[in-house]
C-alpha cells in the first residue's frame, strides 16, 4: 500500500513538471494533466481512508530509508489528506477558468501542484524528516503563489514578511525536531509519540514543545505576527483559497500531530491557549470594520486560526481538528464565490432601513440560546464531557444568540424568526453531532483531554466574558453605530489598532520593502 498512499503527491508532482516545462499562455493539455492529477490525489486518498478504516492506524514506508521517509495512516492524516486533496482538487478546477488568458498561467498551475503536493506530503508524513521538509517546501510553494504579480508592491511586501514569519517557524520546527531525535533515539513519529506518553526525557520534550508551539503560532498568524496573512490579497483568488482554506492549517495540524509531546509541557500549552484566545478576539472585533469581502474573510481566518490554536492550547485537539475541517469548507467556498457574491449584492434592489432589535429583544436572544444549548447538551450527555469543551461549547451559544436576535427586532417579519430558530436549532444540534463523532473517531489516536488546574479555569471564566461581551456588542451595533465615540473606534479597528504599522515600523522598510 505504500504507491498508494504516495500516489496523490506523486501525480501532483509529475503534473508541476509537464506544466513547468510546456506552454505558459493557455497551456491547454497541460491543465487537464493537473486537473486529472488533482483528482487522481483525491480518489487515491478516498481509498487511504477505507483502507485505513478497516485494517486500522499504521506506519507504511520502504525497507532502507524508513528512517528518512514513510507514511502514517492514522484518522488525523487520512482526514487531512482527503480534505487538502477535495479542496486541492476544487481550486485547481477553478484556477483553470480563473486564470485563463494569463501570460503565465502554466506557471502558476505547476506552482499550484507542487504547493498541494507538499501539503499532502506533511499531512501524511510518517517521520520527522520527511515533516520538517514538506513543512519547508509547502512554505516555498506557497510564496512562489503569492509573487504571482511581482511587479505588484503589496504583494511583495507581503510575500517577504510572510517569509521572515515562515523562516523563524521553519528554524523552530528543525531545533524541536532535532531535539526529539536525540531525545527518543528514532525519527519515527509514532515512537516518538509513544515515548512522550511513557515520560521519557520529560525535559528535552518540554523544550521541544516550545519550539512547536513557536513553529506554530509563526505559521497560524497569530497576533502580533499575524499582518501577512491580511496583506496577501494582492495574489489571484485561487491562492487566498488555498491559503486560507490548507496551508495555514499546517500549524494547527503539526500541534495535532505532536499532541502528545504538547501535553508533557503546561506552560506552551498555556502560551497557546492565552494568545489564540487573545488572537480570535482581536480578529473578532476587527472583521466587521473592514469594507472589502476579501479582507473580512482574511480577518476571518486569523480569528479562527486563534480560535483553533486555544483548542489545542487547552487540550481538545479533536475538537481542533473538527474545528480545521469546517473551516477548510467553509473558507475555500467562501473565497471562491466572493465574486459572485459582490455581484449579487450589487444587483439586488436596495433594501429598506434595517430593522434594529432593541434591549430585550437581545436579552430574549440570549435567554432562548441558552435555554437550546442546555437543552441539546443534557440530551447529548454532553455535561459528561470535560470542563474546557461544555466551556467552548457554550461560546457557541453566543453565535446562536447572534443568529435568533437578527429574526426578533420589532419590526422583523415572522418568517425570518422562524428561520432563525430552526437554523440555531440545525446548527446546536450539528455541533454536538459532530462533536462526539470527532471524538469517538480520534480515541487512541488523540491523547484525552487533561483535567483543568486552576489557571486553566481562569482562562475559560474570562474567555467566556470576552466572547460573550463581543456577542452582545455586536448584537447591538444597530443601536449605537452611529454614537460619535463608535466612528471613533471603529476607525481604529478597522486599522487593527495599528499593531501591524507598529510592527512595520520595527522590521524597517528595507526589509520587507514598500507596498
Amino acid at each position: 500500500m505504500w504507491w498508494l498512499a504516495n500516489a496523490g503527491p506523486a501525480f501532483l508532482a509529475a503534473a508541476a513538471l509537464l506544466a513547468g516545462a510546456g506552454r505558459q499562455f493557455r497551456p491547454g493539455w497541460t491543465l487537464r494533466v493537473i486537473s486529472l492529477a488533482a483528482l487522481g490525489a483525491l480518489v487515491a486518498a478516498v481509498a487511504l481512508a477505507g483502507w485505513t478504516g478497516w485494517m486500522g492506524p499504521r506506519t507504511l514506508a520502504l525497507p532502507g530509508v524508513d528512517a528518512l521517509v514513510s507514511t502514517r495512516l492514522d484518522v488525523v492524516s487520512v482526514t487531512m489528506l482527503v480534505l487538502v486533496s477535495f479542496v486541492g482538487c476544487i481550486v485547481v478546477r477553478f484556477a483553470a477558468t480563473y486564470l485563463d488568458g494569463e501570460a503565465r498561467q502554466g506557471s502558476f498551475m505547476a506552482w499550484l501542484a507542487v504547493t498541494l503536493a507538499s501539503v499532502m506530503l506533511l499531512v501524511s508524513a510518517g517521520t520527522l524528516p520527511q515533516l520538517v521538509f514538506a513543512w519547508i517546501a509547502a512554505g516555498q510553494g506557497l510564496r512562489r503563489l503569492l509573487l504571482f504579480y511581482p511587479e505588484r508592491a503589496a504583494a511583495r511586501r507581503a510575500a517577504r514578511k510572510k517569509a521572515i514569519s515562515t523562516g523563524f517557524a521553519d528554524v523552530a520546527l528543525i531545533g524541536s525536531a532535532v531535539l526529539l531525535w536525540q531525545a527518543t533515539g528514532t525519527t519515527d513519529i509514532a515512537r516518538l509519540l509513544e515515548a512522550a506518553r511513557a515520560g521519557t526525557a520529560p525535559g528535552a520534550m518540554a523544550l521541544a514543545a516550545w519550539g512547536i508551539a513557536l513553529a506554530a503560532m509563526l505559521k497560524s498568524a497569530q497576533f502580533p505576527l499575524h499582518g501577512w496573512l491580511t496583506e496577501v490579497m494582492e495574489a489571484p483568488t485561487p491562492v487566498s483559497a488555498l491559503l486560507h482554506a490548507g496551508v495555514i492549517n499546517a500549524g494547527g495540524f503539526l500541534l495535532i500531530r505532536l499532541a502528545d509531546v504538547m501535553l508533557v509541557s503546561p506552560s506552551a500549552l498555556a502560551l497557546l491557549a492565552v494568545l489564540g484566545g487573545f488572537t480570535a478576539l482581536f480578529g473578532s472585533l476587527v472583521l466587521p470594520t473592514q469594507p472589502a469581502i476579501k479582507t473580512q474573510l482574511a480577518w476571518s481566518t486569523v480569528a479562527q486560526m486563534g480560535f483553533m490554536v486555544m483548542q489545542c492550547g487547552l487540550g481538545l485537539f479533536y475538537l481542533a481538528l473538527l474545528h480545521i475541517v469546517a473551516h477548510s469548507l467553509y473558507k475555500a467556498h467562501a473565497f471562491l464565490s466572493s465574486g459572485g457574491a459582490v455581484e449579487r449584492i450589487a444587483a439586488a434592489r436596495r433594501l429598506g432601513p434595517v430593522a434594529k432589535p432593541d434591549g430585550a429583544a437581545v436579552g430574549l436572544a440570549m435567554l432562548g440560546a441558552a435555554i437550546l444549548y442546555g437543552a441539546l447538551a443534557i440530551g447529548f450527555g454532553a455535561w459528561a464531557k470535560p470542563p474546557q469543551a461544555v466551556a467552548l461549547g457554550a461560546i457557541l451559544v453566543f453565535g446562536v444568540a447572534y443568529l435568533i436576535v437578527q429574526g426578533m427586532s420589532p419590526a422583523a417579519p415572522r418568517a425570518l424568526l422562524q428561520s432563525t430558530l430552526g437554523f440555531a436549532i440545525l446548527a446546536t444540534s450539528a455541533y454536538f453531532i459532530l462533536h462526539h463523532a470527532a471524538e469517538w473517531l480520534t480515541i487512541g489516536t488523540l491523547p484525552p483531554v487533561p483535567a483543568p488546574g486552576p489557571f486553566q479555569w481562569v482562562l475559560l471564566a474570562v474567555a467566556l466574558i470576552a466572547f460573550g461581551g463581543i456577542a452582545l456588542a455586536q448584537a447591538m451595533l444597530p443601536l449605537w453605530c452611529d454614537h460619535p465615540a463608535a466612528q471613533r473606534l471603529r476607525t481604529h479597528l478597522s486599522h487593527g489598532f495599528y499593531v501591524n504599522a507598529l510592527l512595520d515600523r520595527v522590521i524597517g522598510s528595507r526589509v520587507i520593502g514598500k507596498a
